[in-house]
């Protein structure tokens, strides 16, 4: 059996007994349930221990008992309680959602705010990546001209001419990566004045100011909706077809129903125009040598299984230490997969006005799920219950060591942007694509994404650097995954060996050196806001 020298669920100290042959992996001494490493899981019979035998077959990534569990007994993982079994299970069964009931969530009114004094470390220098650097001091890690959206009805539009653009003129532009269109589905037909509406509003809003965009971000709105191209961007104006004395090569903001145009290929015309003037712009701007500092990192995870907490997600967690060491920053995020381990980060803030921020956005989002029925159960998904995950609190354990061990300097809610260097929260859903929305939103100039199940996610305004959590999809994903954390299960690497890795890759992938897999094989996802304010 591989057991843990150290553990820690809110952070990346994990560390595994190197052995040559091991069947299951125990995390935390007083574990009372341990994780089959096998590809293909163990069958009845198989021997784990001296005094453990499996009395049932067994999956990859799903608990055994290495001990008698009565009705009502607490099951630990991580060295924490993730749930009570709901029956009698013998030593070498089966612990799986059948048989183990959630407990009750942590409390937000008695926890301990900013309490672990952070320990001394050394600052890591020499580190670079080759950036573009924007006149604000931020800096990106593609170049990349964004068409955004003020309302889904012109989403058509502009799907038709980023294909033109793409088409006629970005070969015309070398060094310009890519235009992408920002389409979302809000806009209209929406509460705009509802207090919940600013999140929506201040993520398209922010959106347009991450770094990659390198401040040439064009608005294609339709000209009657209720959220107005102009509140998205600074706006200048928008007469910018031939032969209209108030032409200026300088407007951003376009809407298809002022009556200058004259059908739909004007229209396009209107767009094409302004789309040249802003890559000539972006054609200008060129890599330079930057400091790890200028680093913004979102990290996520999804399809995440019982490996996630002790591969991946602590690898992410050291190279996020390093990240933070060199004067980086880094964010982690999903409220529905921290609130069952926020007992081990309210310590960490920095200042107990900071650990009160992360309780307050538990609170809200507490009440967010109240408000429409549901509550943390609704988490974890049938994919992650198959990959061995029980239940949200064994999920959230895993999930917050992305977080390292460096101190929480700051938490921003849903669509703010970063505030400071370090470790933040940005609170966001669990969502994949809601997450990643709103991590753009933040200022990330490159996410690490984790994941057991697999996934093609991929985001087309940075690159996402996808990490299996083990090495059978790893294998099976092998023009998918970027790199395979699976290796610390089966003792080939550590958590410090694939940490420094991923560090290393993350300045290739930020320096256009690597490119990541689902960029190569051109798969990208839609953004997708987080709205909470009433549709009318």
């Amino acid at each position: 059996m591989q057991e843990a020298g150290t553990a820690s669920p809110g952070g990346s100290s994990v560390k595994f007994d190197q052995t040559p042959k091991t069947h299951v992996i125990k995390v935390h001494p007083d574990d009372n349930v341990a994780i089959v490493v096998e590809a293909g899981g163990l069958s009845e019979g198989t021997r784990i221990a001296d005094d453990v035998v499996l009395v049932a077959a067994i999956p990859q990534g799903h608990k055994v008992a290495l001990t008698e569990l009565a009705e009502g007994d607490t099951v630990v993982r991580y060295g924490e309680v993730i749930g009570t079994a709901t029956r009698a299970i013998p030593k070498g069964g089966h612990v799986n959602e059948t048989n183990v009931r959630l407990p009750t969530p942590p409390p937000l009114d008695s926890l301990p705010l900013a309490t672990r004094k952070a320990a001394p470390v050394e600052p890591l220098e020499g580190y670079t990546f080759e950036g573009f650097r924007n006149p604000d001091g931020s800096v990106g890690t593609k170049n990349v001209l964004g068409i955004s959206t003020s309302v889904q009805c012109v989403a058509g539009t502009v799907e038709h001419v980023v294909q033109r653009i793409k088409r006629e003129l970005l070969p015309r532009f070398p060094n310009v990566d890519d235009v992408v269109g920002l389409n979302h589905a809000y806009g209209c037909g929406v509460a705009i004045n509802a207090p919940a509406a600013i999140v929506p509003i201040r993520t398209l809003k922010n959106i347009a100011l991450n770094p990659n965009f390198g401040n040439e971000v064009m608005v294609i709105g339709l000209g009657c909706e209720k959220l107005q191209p102009s509140t998205l961007i600074d706006d200048r104006p928008v007469k910018i077809y031939e032969n209209t004395e108030a032409a200026n090569p300088d407007a951003n903001v376009l809407s298809l129903q002022d009556e200058s145009f004259q059908g739909f290929g004007d229209m396009i015309d209107g767009i094409l125009a302004m789309a040249e003037r802003h890559l000539e712009r972006l054609n200008r701007r060129r890599r330079e040598t930057c400091p790890v500092s200028d680093l913004v990192v979102g990290t996520q995870c999804g399809g995440s299984d019982a490996f996630s907490g002790v591969t991946a997600n602590p690898a992410v967690g050291f190279a996020a230490d390093l990240i933070v060491r060199a004067g980086g920053s880094v964010m982690f995020s999903e409220v529905t997969e921290v609130r069952d381990a926020i007992h081990l980060l309210t310590p960490r803030a920095v200042t107990p006005e900071v650990g009160q921020a992360l309780l307050d956005q538990m609170a809200w989002y507490d009440d967010y799920l109240s408000q429409g029925q549901a509550d943390r159960s609704a988490n974890p998904s049938p994919g992650n219950k198959k990959g061995g995950l029980s239940n949200v609190v064994e999920k959230a354990l895993g999930s917050v060591i992305k977080s390292g061990n460096s101190p929480i300097a700051d938490v921003i809610g849903p669509g703010e942007r970063l505030r400071r260097k370090g470790m933040t929260f940005a609170a966001t859903p669990a969502s994949d694509f809601v997450c990643g929305t709103l991590q753009l939103a933040a200022g990330m100039n490159l996410q690490v994404f984790t994941t057991g199940r697999g996934t093609p996610y991929n985001l087309s305004m940075a690159p996402v650097i996808k990490v299996s959590s083990n090495s059978t999809l790893g294998q099976r994903w092998h023009d998918l995954i970027d790199l395979d954390a699976g290796r610390i299960a089966t003792g080939e690497a550590s958590i410090e060996d694939i940490g420094w890795e991923l560090f290393h890759l993350i300045l290739d992938v930020a320096s256009g050196r690597k490119q990541v897999a689902a960029e190569r094989l051109g798969l990208y996802n839609d953004l997708v806001l987080f709205n909470p304010a009433p549709v009318t």
